[in-house]
């Protein structure tokens, strides 16, 4: 089992950048995929972007492709989200997720432990 903690949100102008971050806790940090999701107001989670367990590989929903980073630090316990160019569509709550394998990576269903999210508000 792995506990995870987001921390590193907030609120920022449209073009800003922000870098959430995911502490997790408990078994072997490398030994798990992780995952980003979002959700905004009214509307259902979705899938932001993922890492392979030791960084060598991402995933990014089309949406944030060319403005967020996902990476990982193994030794530190850490995955982060670097988020430039931030707009306005991009104001939710996000969170990490976990899995042990890669299964349905971008459909929340797919990972077993869930940080209990951070909020990003970006206005114009």
């Amino acid at each position: 089992q792995v506990q995870l903690e987001e921390s590193g949100g907030g609120s920022v102008q449209a073009g800003g950048s922000l870098r959430p971050s995911c502490a997790a806790s408990g078994r072997t940090f490398s030994n798990y995929f992780m995952g980003w999701f979002r959700q905004a107001p009214g509307k259902e989670r979705e899938f932001v972007a993922a890492i392979s367990w030791r960084g060598a590989t991402t995933y990014y929903t089309d949406s944030v492709k060319g403005r967020f980073t996902v990476s990982r630090d193994n030794a530190k316990n850490m995955v982060y989200l670097q988020m430039n160019s931030l707009k306005p569509e991009d104001t939710a709550v996000y969170f990490c997720a976990a899995q042990l394998g890669s299964y349905l990576y971008r459909q929340g269903g797919g990972y077993d432990y869930w940080g209990q999210g951070t909020q990003v508000t970006v206005s114009s």
